[in-house]
């Protein structure tokens, strides 16, 4: 008995020990938190009063403190301090912390799906340069601004005009997450003292998480009002879809890469998130990447072992555009017409307004819903492969 008691107490300090070990791990490595255990900074001089209320989004906190400063917590990126104009930046800030000056200006946009958010706000003035020219925008009001020259074409995300930056007192770079693989294109913004802000929305695992980051970039650029009114807006829409039953249609959505690879969501992603709402089973149930990455590549026999029954095919046209019809798709691998959904010709194709229109998440649950009811869907978001 001495002995098993004996045995017992170690293996319950041995726990305790781990559960410490995991604390300190989980405190280190200099990334921000995000959610409910999320805290916020302690800045000298600064005096904390509360943290903005976030219904979805899961990616970033806001902080906000007397006199009208605020942090914004990006949790796998970093802390921005925005600084009320007139009021002086606290002495003593920790070197973590990047300073803006709000309201925010001249706004480099190289996250394409954000810009649908600051225009639903009446903030587009704070955008003055963006990263697709007109022909790549799949909404007016990009098109008219860079038609008129209040938005200007500064390059590609991965190559920018450091020039034009320059020239035009670019005062943020917001990058998608696609910045990560051009690492040093993000090192020369920061040499030239152009800070860098990535938009992590599409880690988001909630499609409206992904709309509410609206409320991030209306404490950038002073909008915050019309932020949360357009939020609201959309909590109403969203609303009326909860009531859609699920129909156990199962529903693959996926691309091919250049290398032949089948490049699907991972099942904690918005896309799967948003089948479900539509009454819909994602086909792949417990797909994960410990990244955390919303894309995974996978061979496509492996694609094919799990998806060859799927109901539907959606192929995502926001990132490969050459799929137009079924034998396009079928072209893309010979393995491709042996898909019941091919051969049951119940396939379809996304247009770039999937990822550019972050501002219309219940309109694209809604074309998901349509097609699930063998509907033709009605807002131009998908359209049929034939």
């Amino acid at each position: 008995m001495k002995k098993l008691c004996r045995r017992y107490i170690t293996y319950i300090a041995v726990l305790v020990m781990a559960a410490v070990m995991l604390a300190v791990l989980s405190g280190c490595g200099g990334s921000s938190s995000s959610g409910s255990d999320a805290q916020a900074p302690e800045i000298d001089g600064l005096t904390y009063s509360s943290a903005m209320e976030l219904k979805y989004a899961e990616q970033f906190n806001v902080f906000y403190y007397e006199d009208g400063y605020a942090v914004v917590d990006i949790k796998a990126d970093g802390r921005y301090l925005i600084v009320p104009e007139g009021k002086a930046v606290p002495a003593g800030l920790d070197e973590s912390i990047t300073v803006l000056n709000g309201p925010v200006e001249n706004i480099y946009d190289a996250a394409t799906a954000s810009v649908a958010l600051f225009d639903a706000m009446d903030a587009m003035d704070s955008i003055r340069m963006v990263s697709v020219d007109k022909e790549g925008w799949t909404f007016d009001s990009v098109k008219v601004a860079l038609d008129s020259g209040k938005v200007i074409y500064a390059g590609k995300y991965n190559a920018p005009d450091y020039e034009t930056l320059m020239n035009e007192d670019c005062e943020l770079a917001v990058e998608s997450t696609m910045i990560l693989h051009s690492p040093e294109v993000k090192e020369m913004l920061e040499s030239l003292d152009i800070p860098v802000l990535i938009d992590y929305s599409s880690y988001e695992s909630n499609p409206m998480g992904r709309t509410e980051w609206i409320k991030l970039y209306g404490v950038l650029t002073g909008h915050e009002e019309e932020a949360e009114t357009f939020f609201n807006k959309q909590l109403e829409a969203i609303t009326a879809l909860e009531d859609v039953e699920a129909t156990g249609k199962t529903v693959a959505y996926f691309y091919i890469s250049t290398d032949g690879k089948a490049v699907v969501r991972s099942s904690t992603d918005y896309i799967p998130a948003m089948i479900k709402m539509a009454g819909g089973e994602y086909v792949f149930t417990d797909l994960t990447d410990d990244s955390g990455a919303s894309s995974i590549d996978m061979s496509i026999e492996q694609f094919y072992k799990t998806a060859k029954d799927a109901d539907i095919i959606i192929y995502n046209g926001s990132i490969d555009s050459s799929v137009a019809s079924l034998e396009d798709l079928k072209a893309k691998n010979e393995i491709m017409s042996k898909f019941k959904a091919v051969k049951n010709g119940n396939c379809w194709c996304t247009g770039s307004a999937v990822y550019q229109r972050t501002d219309l998440a219940a309109d694209m649950i809604m074309d998901i819903g349509k097609i699930i009811a063998d509907e033709e869907p009605e807002n131009g978001f998908i359209t049929k492969l034939k």
